[in-house]
């Protein structure tokens, strides 16, 4: 394992995996920002809708 960090500077490895995984985190939580489902900002838009379709019909 020591022979690999001979062909890498560890500072700048470590440096260029941390901004990776911070970049893909933001990724990620973007896109479920992004759904229905997942938004937790905006709360639960298809819980509100499944309550009304249900509300709808039985009456």
């Amino acid at each position: 394992m020591y022979k690999l960090w001979l062909l890498f500077d560890p500072r700048r490895a470590l440096v260029a995996l941390s901004a990776f995984l911070f970049v893909l985190a933001l990724i990620i939580h973007f896109i479920c920002l992004s759904t229905d489902r997942f938004n937790w900002l905006e709360g639960k838009p298809a819980v509100k809708a499944a309550a009304i379709e249900l509300t709808s019909s039985v009456g």
